[in-house]
């Protein structure tokens, strides 16, 4: 019996800012879309919708977030966009036929063009304790903050580096909560040398400068270049070592250490790309560190080094949410060139509107972007105990061992450790670990990537299984005799 595979003008994975107005863009295009994510809803991580049974307050539901992102998600209702929420992308093959699986089970589509707008992975720098309870990402608590309007805990260190320090630890202050300390491996200076960046956007800038206001007025401590360097449990909470480090992320010698008690630590290092599909695919790709790590290479409009595959949004390179959504906008428009929806007049035209509306905002992501690298300093002083891949409990210890028996690639390393080998297929832990393996004489274009592999995501046999019953198994007749 022949495979049920159906077909489609475009497949759009994420429905993120850039993945959901790519989907409106291609659809004004005449082009038929089937938008696809995980999530209940639209909106990605920026515009994260509220869960079932939760509601926000009056102040909250004014803010210009959450009426973008409501308005986002009006906009691909009336515009009629086939929107597949609650579904997994698991499997994509060279054809690129995409496999799906949601609650009713299985699906397999083929699309004219796949357009990939997954956006990033929140990195963490490892430290001592950094895997107990009551430690997490930023972007956690961003989505505690956001979806369910809950405080990540009474007394709240917010440590990393990058813009999401200021919106995290305001965000606890604004909701009632308590920020012991901002804790940031940049310094005063590198943040004003950014501050040019953000001419272009000068609401963007104030933003950020009332967040200061209001965090010095609630009487926050600033740590600037300061780093966690351990975190112990006690009897009421938290005990977190904060050290005093250089330019490169590495405690002084001699340098300020300081004691802080809490009962919740958010941190984050930056965000890494989302590359899982386009190594699955075999894309080329090219390690830029100003960009967040190793992306696919593309042209300025997604095209990536695969016919058909675009490549839309922060996956593509840090530029910013307000950057991504243009530049969905400008990757669908290819897309309906490349398949003839619209001529190329109209494309041209289109397209230089799309290009100034995208340039502005994404100079200022990639400016933070910058404060976001990962720092050769914070990696060279992971101590050797310490769990680098928390799905296999794999330590930098294991790391260099593997180094120094002769694993010169991260596919080496995962053979030998298992690191990156568990159910977030090294999206944690992979660019920490090639940063470790290039500190034992490569660098980090020859440790390479991980290998791509399917499943993309975790698949249960539930999940597999679908309705399906034991009822609907068919029952052969008996052979005759």
């Amino acid at each position: 019996m022949a495979e049920d595979v159906a077909a489609v003008d475009l497949l759009i994975v994420g429905a993120g800012p850039a993945g959901s107005n790519a989907a409106l863009r291609a659809r004004a295009c005449g082009l038929q879309v089937l938008l696809v994510d995980e999530n209940h809803d639209a909106g990605g991580q920026v515009y994260r919708p509220l869960p079932a049974g939760f509601s926000r307050s009056a102040d909250a539901s004014q803010s210009a977030e959450v009426r973008a992102g409501d308005g986002l998600r009006v906009a691909l209702r009336s515009a009629g966009v086939d929107c597949r929420f609650d579904h997994k992308v698991w499997n994509i093959g060279a054809d690129l036929r995409t496999d799906l699986i949601g609650p009713g089970g299985s699906t397999s589509w083929r699309p004219r063009a796949l357009l990939i707008a997954t956006g990033t992975t929140e990195r963490v720098v490892p430290f001592k304790g950094w895997t107990l309870p009551g430690v997490m990402g930023l972007a956690a608590a961003t989505i505690l903050l956001k979806s369910q309007n809950m405080l990540p805990g009474r007394r709240t260190v917010v440590a990393g580096s990058g813009p999401l320090l200021l919106a995290v630890a305001h965000g606890i202050v604004k909701a009632g909560g308590e920020v012991a300390a901002v804790v940031d491996l940049a310094s005063r200076g590198e943040w004003l040398h950014a501050l040019p960046s953000l001419a272009g956007r000068p609401d963007l800038l104030w933003q950020g400068l009332l967040w200061q206001a209001k965090l010095r007025l609630a009487g926050v401590p600033m740590l600037y270049r300061h780093g966690v360097r351990t975190v112990e449990t006690t009897d009421g909470g938290l005990r977190i070592q904060v050290d005093e480090v250089d330019a490169t992320g590495h405690p002084l010698t001699g340098g300020e250490c300081r004691t802080i008690a809490a009962d919740s630590l958010t941190v984050g290092h930056g965000l890494v790309p989302g590359t899982d599909v386009t190594r699955l695919l075999r894309a080329r790709h090219r390690y830029a560190p100003e960009r967040g790590g190793w992306i696919a290479e593309t042209d300025v409009d997604g095209r990536t080094s695969i016919p058909g595959l675009y490549l839309a949004g922060d996956g593509a390179g840090i530029a910013g949410a307000a950057a991504a959504g243009a530049h969905g906008e400008l990757a669908a428009l290819a897309c309906a060139a490349d398949l003839g929806r619209i001529g190329s007049e109209t494309h041209l035209l289109e397209r230089a509107s799309l290009l100034a509306a995208w340039s502005r905002p994404a100079r200022v992501g990639r400016a933070m972007a910058g404060l976001m690298a990962l720092r050769d300093g914070a990696v060279a002083a992971i101590a050797a105990n310490t769990v680098v891949c928390r799905c296999e409990d794999v330590t930098r210890a294991e790391i260099d061992a593997a180094a120094t028996e002769g694993a010169r690639d991260l596919n080496q390393l995962k053979a030998w450790t298992r690191c990156g080998m568990g159910p977030c297929q090294g999206r944690t832990c992979g660019d920490v670990a090639g940063a470790l393996l290039a500190l034992h004489g490569g660098s980090r274009e020859s440790v390479g990537c991980f290998t791509g592999r399917a499943p993309l995501r975790p698949v249960s046999l539930a999940e597999v299984a679908g309705d399906y019953t034991y009822a609907d198994i068919p029952i052969p007749k008996a052979a005759p005799l």
